[in-house]
């Protein structure tokens, strides 16, 4: 049975013994997933470095297949959204909603921005057949030269789409966030959840700014 004190406050969960602990705990269980994060990326960056050193002279020539130019335009488009989540936490502990709502929904508007040039960029890969494994099929002029080139798109498109998952499930975690935010159930007095949201969010950045130059900048 659940029993709460009435003098808490409404966002302090009855297993609790206080709203520190409350945040404390809420930070700590963050930071545990964040690390199984970082654990299922760091096998993949293992496998990139066992691959590449196997294919140097292929990982580089076939990442000139890849639009540097859109890998560049989702790096500045990420690392600003990070700056708007930044500055939505920042808003809240100020407890100016209007502006924390305003600089969730410009990361929101930056995160679908990011998942609309990777589509383009997804789009013409697959128009041409640069695919992972049996599927590739590219046989541009540039293509002659090239060794198991399967592989390097393989472990492009595990790397580049787990990562653009994470984007996804981000946008909807933001989506959440705004509405709360405007319900009012966020404020300066409680904004763990915000706060919890932004770690992920930068970790999602983070990710990506060392995918971008392991796959688009190794010449």
């Amino acid at each position: 049975m659940e029993h709460h004190n009435p003098d808490s406050p409404s966002h302090l969960k009855h297993y609790f013994h206080d709203v520190n602990q409350q945040y404390e705990t809420s930070k700590f269980a963050m930071w545990a997933f964040i690390l199984t994060e970082v654990l299922t990326f760091a096998g993949l960056f293992v496998a990139y470095i066992v691959y590449r050193s196997w294919y140097p002279d292929m990982f580089v020539d076939a990442h000139k297949l890849l639009d540097v130019n859109k890998g560049l335009m989702n790096t500045i488009v990420l690392i600003t959204s990070s700056l708007t989540m930044a500055l939505a936490i920042w808003a809240i502990q100020k407890n100016n909603k209007k502006l924390s709502v305003l600089m969730l929904v410009a990361t929101f508007i930056f995160a679908l921005v990011f998942l609309g040039i990777k589509y383009l960029e997804y789009s013409h890969k697959f128009e041409v057949g640069q695919l992972p494994g049996e599927f590739y099929s590219y046989m541009g002029p540039d293509a002659v030269h090239l060794n198991n080139p399967h592989i390097f798109f393989s472990i492009y498109f595990i790397m580049t789409g787990l990562h653009g998952l994470h984007v996804a499930i981000g946008m909807g975690l933001i989506a959440w966030l705004i509405y709360s935010t405007q319900k009012g159930n966020l404020t300066s007095e409680y904004y763990t959840p915000m706060e919890m949201i932004g770690i992920f969010w930068h970790l999602v950045d983070l990710i990506w700014i060392y995918l971008f130059p392991l796959f688009y900048l190794i010449g």
